[in-house]
């Protein structure tokens, strides 16, 4: 029944999402527990600082939240402004839906594939411009910059596959090895951390490696200097100790 109800929406796929789940009736599952409803403030707020600092255009990327063994995710084809406590929408990790009427994000593949590969709790994918025309460019990016020692080393590109499919999610945990966050071919950026703040300062991070070395590169007859990854790895060590006793951020 839940798939019946999924296909129709997908049919009028035309019509906001919002109007789709009030035709459709009912939520999915249990109510929101408080700690559920407390993250999804904070992820919506995360969602909508995508598009404020320019990492999304509309609805293109997506953001995720771990609440025990709970996903809390942005729901398909709503923008951000208009998410409300009562789009609250979650998932198991098995992808059943339990919380909410709105269908979770197409790429809940990538999303439910790192938090059970990895001790990920909040994921970010974003379209960032720079990055994006890097995974394009390059099967890795180039060591431009030290903070890449913060995503735990050289940046790397998962090769292209449909958005939304587990070749996919595969590709991205194979490029996401020893690593927090990769840059998806010709599409995007995925990253996640401990924390939903965590994930958006890698995706940013990594979205500001991309432009430095964009730009660097575009000097005519020049080309720009590199780290060695035995640089990036000393680097790596000093991040360890880096920032006030008990925070947990850079």
């Amino acid at each position: 029944m839940a798939e019946e109800r999924r296909d129709r929406r997908g049919a009028r796929g035309v019509r906001d999402a919002r109007e789709d789940s009030q035709e459709v009736g009912e939520s999915w599952g249990r109510s929101a527990r408080p700690e559920e409803t407390e993250a999804w403030e904070v992820l919506v707020a995360t969602a909508r600082r995508t598009v404020s600092e320019g990492l999304v255009v509309g609805t293109s990327g997506n953001v995720s939240v771990r609440v025990g063994d709970t996903v809390l995710v942005t729901p398909s084809g709503v923008p951000y402004d208009r998410l409300t406590p009562d789009d609250l929408t979650g998932v198991g990790l098995n992808g059943e839906q339990v919380l909410g009427a709105l269908v979770p994000t197409s790429e809940l593949p990538m999303h439910l594939a790192i938090y059970r590969a990895t001790d990920a709790e909040a994921v970010v994918h974003t379209h960032a411009v720079h990055a994006t025309a890097v995974s394009a460019l390059v099967p890795e990016l180039p060591l431009i910059h030290y903070m890449a020692a913060a995503l735990g080393g050289p940046v790397r590109v998962a090769p292209y596959a449909t958005y939304g499919t587990e070749e996919l999610a595969e590709n991205m945990l194979r490029a996401l090895t020893d690593r927090t966050a990769c840059l998806l071919q010709n599409h995007g950026t995925i990253a996640y951390g401990t924390t939903l703040d965590q994930a958006y300062d890698r995706t940013a991070q990594l979205e500001w490696m991309c432009r430095v070395w964009l730009t660097a590169s575009s000097v005519p007859g020049l080309a720009p200097s590199l780290l060695s990854e035995g640089q990036v790895a000393q680097v790596g060590e000093r991040l360890r100790g880096y920032g006030q006793r008990g925070a947990s951020g850079g």
